[in-house]
């Protein structure tokens, strides 16, 4: 028998096992594939060729692709090997040389790959065209997007292919030149680790795991916090929470897992029915000794929920974020472009405008953090004197009628950036604020941190000061600046939005304001900045989305592949437990236990992980968490309850054959 034929016979005796690998190959080419193709798709070069940042942001990604692409082939691959090692065993045992049996799995792996590469690029071609159109649905393109064949996406493909087959090759090899005869006939039945007995080290070491993961998450709601000095070296301390995370998880799974079996199976004192011996057992010598590829999915699965959150609250807060940039349809500064507000009426455009006069203050920045800055662990050193707007109370009334001061007295609102949430600022304290001649004190009434009215003024993140009218008439007197005005603008219809935005936009040169240092600023309309933070996070949000699809296809995949492979382990304790009289219901009661604990804890603790490294820092990338992250999760856990019911059907399907 020739060498060819031995290859073709062997392919066809081992479909079973080839149809997974088979997929594997096939899902990364097609990902790959689809994902380099609409980058050099001409709609899609076109809608992008203004943005570097996602040209470096695409790039990037596809670099990320082919390490998830290449980890998910080789564990595959690892998988498939072991499935087929006591086959491998049997070559030797008839007196195949290992270079023989070498050359016979490189063959196999080079028709596999072959196959799947031409019919995965074949998906991916067709695909591509899907993806580009939810990229440019997402940053508001109407093009019509048309399916493009590129020979440099095709080129690229075919050398990361060349080069994981390669890969697949050596890691072939040296598995074929460490593995012993008596090895290979055993290497089914071993996990990522031996198991030992249960100890009190055991006991333990599952404690702390449980003490680890409760620690990251305690300091992860601390990490931006002046409280217990965590801003000290904020770097530092997310080592720390990442570092105690991973290696919680890790002893969780390897002990603390076992540890809560042990304490269930012990309360049965001894009373154990066909569901603890097939889910509970189970389980507690399963995870633990698959603790490294479980805690190598519950991380990837928190890094990809988090991500995909951070970017989906981007694009979930973008018409927020362009209301702080522009709180009105139009602003003009200074009166300038005036013009725009003769030329809707001539266009016959209502329109509603309220106009805000603004001055400045001096003010030392301590004093309105001094409360947070008086803790020993404190290391924030805010000392410098800041440049804030003043607003009147007779214009702020416009946008809070029931406001009211007294000489003396301020209001102040718009704090809104990043530093907002580290130090939030109190009411009911006195402050200092100067002028070029004088100086004043004025008793904060009230803080309205997410009143939001001026436009550049309070865009930066320095709060607004609202004033007596008295106070600041004189403040207006004696203080210069280069925004004295602004006027508001909002359509009543917003039918007539295209018209009003095309005037705006013709009108540019005439809405200029000369700063100082020779700085020129042309403010934008709500709708500008609107689309802005949609192109730019619609296409953050595609690739993570891409990315975090890749990431939960790999470890659903990879979950389902185990999970298939001890259902081939445990056939013989099926036919066993079948001839004893138990039905298929009962088995199958233990099997779902299993699968809930297999699929559902990773997914769990990943999901815990995501969860707490959001809500340390959410607030840096939108303004609501709770609907983008719900999102994410339902859209995890829908694509996990998948995987996990083919396992069950794959399981059901064993059990059936058992006898």
């Amino acid at each position: 028998m020739t060498l060819t034929s031995l290859v073709f016979k062997s392919m066809k005796k081992n479909v079973k096992h080839y149809y997974l690998y088979f997929f594997a190959l096939i899902f990364s080419v097609t990902l790959c594939f689809s994902f380099i193709t609409l980058q050099y798709n001409p709609t899609v070069l076109e809608a992008l060729r203004k943005s570097g940042t996602a040209t470096a942001g695409f790039d990037t990604a596809t670099f990320v692709l082919y390490f998830i692409v290449t980890f998910f082939v080789l564990y595959a691959n690892q998988l498939f090997m072991k499935r087929r090692s006591k086959e491998i065993g049997l070559y030797q045992l008839i007196g195949m040389t290992k270079g023989l049996i070498f050359r016979l799995l490189v063959i196999e792996n080079v028709v596999l790959f072959t196959l799947a590469v031409g019919i995965g690029m074949l998906l991916g071609f067709l695909t591509s065209r899907f993806f580009a159109m939810i990229l440019m649905k997402l940053i508001l393109n109407n093009a019509i997007v048309s399916l493009s064949f590129s020979m440099t996406a095709f080129s690229k493909s075919i050398i990361i292919f060349a080069l994981i087959l390669m890969v697949v090759i050596v890691q072939i090899f040296i598995m074929i030149r460490r593995a012993s005869l008596i090895s290979l006939f055993n290497a089914t039945k071993k996990s990522d680790e031996r198991i030992k007995k249960f100890s009190a080290f055991h006991m333990v070491m599952g404690i702390l795991g449980l003490f680890l993961i409760a620690y990251g998450y305690y300091d992860s709601t601390r990490l931006f916090s002046i409280e217990g000095g965590t801003t000290n070296n904020i770097f530092y301390n997310m080592l720390i929470i990442l570092g105690s995370t991973i290696l919680g998880s890790y002893l969780f799974f390897r002990f603390s897992v076992a540890l809560m079996m042990n304490l269930i199976r012990k309360s049965k004192k001894g009373h154990l029915k066909i569901t603890d011996v097939l889910g509970v057992t189970t389980i507690m010598h399963r995870m633990k000794g698959n603790a490294n590829s479980l805690t190598l999915i519950t991380v990837l699965t928190g890094l990809a929920v988090g991500i995909m959150t951070l970017s989906y609250i981007s694009y979930y807060s973008a018409d927020v974020n362009a209301r702080q940039s522009s709180p009105f349809d139009y602003i003009l500064l200074n009166n300038q472009g005036i013009e725009f507000l003769d030329q809707l009426i001539m266009e016959g455009i209502e329109y509603e405008k309220e106009t805000f006069h603004i001055s400045e203050v001096i003010m030392n920045m301590s004093e309105l953090f001094k409360d947070q800055m008086d803790g020993e662990n404190n290391t924030f050193n805010i000392n410098n004197d800041a440049t804030l707007a003043v607003v009147s109370l007779s214009d702020y009334q416009k946008v809070n009628p029931k406001a009211t001061l007294k000489d003396g007295e301020t209001i102040i609102t718009s704090y809104v950036n990043v530093l907002s949430k580290i130090l939030p600022l109190e009411s009911n304290k006195e402050v200092t604020v100067k002028t070029n001649d004088n100086a004043y004190k004025l008793f904060i009434k009230e803080v309205n941190e997410e009143e939001f009215f001026l436009s550049i003024f309070a865009s930066d993140g320095a709060p607004v000061l609202i004033v007596t009218d008295e106070l600041f008439k004189e403040i207006q007197k004696v203080q210069t600046t280069d925004i004295s005005s602004q006027i508001g603008i909002n359509l009543v219809n917003q039918e007539d939005k295209e018209t009003a935005e095309k005037i705006f936009k013709d009108l540019s040169e005439k809405r200029k304001v000369e700063l100082e240092y020779e700085h020129i600023l042309k403010h934008k309309s709500y709708e500008e900045y609107y689309n802005e933070n949609l192109t730019m996070n619609g296409i953050t949000i595609f690739i993570t989305g891409f990315l975090g699809l890749a990431f939960l296809l790999t470890t659903g995949s990879i979950l389902y592949f185990k999970q298939m492979g001890e259902a081939e382990d445990e056939r013989e304790s099926y036919t066993i437990l079948r001839k004893i009289g138990f039905s298929n219901g009962d088995l199958m009661r233990g099997v779902y236990v299993k699968q809930m604990f297999n699929f559902g804890m990773p997914l769990v603790i990943g999901l815990l992980h995501s969860y707490f490294a959001v809500q340390s820092g959410w607030w840096l990338f939108g303004t609501e968490m709770a609907t983008p992250m719900l999102i994410i999760i339902i859209l995890y856990v829908a694509m996990y309850t998948v995987f996990c019911i083919l396992s069950v059907l794959h399981y059901k399907k064993v059990i059936k054959e058992a006898l």
